[in-house]
């Protein structure tokens, strides 16, 4: 039997040696210590045999085993450096070829349109507040005074997902959140996602983007509202465009009032933009109504405040021409890249 060992670690040695990749490396361990291979069949053997033979043999078998197997690993290590060494030499790399070319991402209009005026609004000394997309309904309505039949509180114009939960039709409620966790002076706008039942066609979507604004101290005019605003449009459309208020109403201002812009198309001589009127409305505003105020628990007799909210894809669409607000959703690369 010990002749028989000797044989196979010689024979093991000579197919290693001749073993030509991993494939054949793998075939020789198997033959010799799978479950079928050769020293297999010798411990199998080896119940005839004397204690003291079997112990002798054992060892024998166990240390041609250790032998094999430290020529397998050598093996092993020698096939896999050359096939790696092989498959280098068929993968050369040309460096004179020219890169695979890769597009760089852009700004989508509608966040272009969202920092230019955040920026105006942060240059004059408001802070940015955002809130929950996903809001109550007393923040949604009841804080900002829409009582229980007001038109916007039907299932028609909002997504409810509760009695009493809903996604925000406006980005008001921040102003609602900020009024009941800060003290005057305030001085926040707050920019954001909306949701409302809406078919979307070429000015509707049932998701949009507003940005709201809400100053807060004592002794706040209209005049302010006014000065503030006139400055907002002179900066962002240019230091030729006028405003005109007319008279509106909202439920959490009062007095209301709609903000028109001079066309910046034709300069107020009437266009296609402009319709004709050489005017262009572009957001609603108004004094806070004491109802809101009293959210915060104020003294509505020492503080007021002015309050103003716009539509970030209008102000898009008129600042670049776009005519369909479903382009803004649409994601066609050919349409965003043109803001490059």
């Amino acid at each position: 039997m010990q002749a028989q060992l000797k044989k196979i670690l010689e024979e093991a040695k000579v197919q290693l040696d001749n073993a030509l990749d991993q494939a054949q490396t793998e075939e020789i361990r198997v033959k010799f210590l799978g479950k079928k291979g050769e020293l297999t069949k010798i411990l199998r053997g080896m119940g005839h045999l004397s204690p003291e033979d079997r112990k002798e043999t054992g060892l024998m078998v166990n240390r041609v085993k250790s032998q094999i197997e430290e020529m397998l690993e050598d093996k092993f290590e020698a096939v896999k450096k050359a096939a790696r060494s092989a498959q280098f030499k068929l993968e050369k790399v040309d460096v004179t070829e020219p890169g695979k070319p890769f597009n760089l991402g852009v700004k989508h209009p509608l966040t272009i349109t969202m920092e230019e005026i955040s920026k105006v609004f942060m240059n004059m000394g408001f802070s940015i507040v955002e809130g929950p997309e996903v809001e109550t309904v007393f923040n949604n309505f009841d804080a900002l005074n829409e009582g229980p039949n007001h038109p916007s509180r039907d299932m028609t114009d909002t997504f409810y997902i509760s009695e009493d939960i809903l996604l925000r039709t406006q980005t008001s409620p921040v102003q609602v959140r900020t009024l009941m966790k800060q003290k005057p002076p305030i001085k926040i706008i707050s920019p954001g996602r909306c949701f409302r039942c809406d078919t979307p066609d070429a000015t509707h979507s049932p998701m949009f983007h507003q940005i709201e604004g809400l100053v807060v101290d004592e002794g706040i005019t209209m005049a302010e509202l006014r000065g503030t605003l006139d400055s907002f449009v002179k900066q962002l459309f240019g230091p030729e465009t006028r405003t005109k208020f007319r008279p509106h109403h909202f439920p959490f201002t009062e007095p209301s009032a709609e903000v028109d812009v001079s066309c910046f198309k034709c300069g107020g001589k009437g266009c296609r933009v402009c319709k004709g009127s050489g005017w262009i409305e572009i957001l609603g505003c108004g004094m806070v109504h004491p109802n809101v105020l009293k959210v915060g628990n104020l003294d509505t007799e020492k503080y007021t405040g002015f309050a103003f909210g716009m539509g970030v894809e209008r102000v898009a669409m008129l600042k670049y021409g776009v005519d369909d607000i479903r382009l803004f959703y649409e994601n066609d690369m050919r349409f965003i890249n043109q803001f490059k």
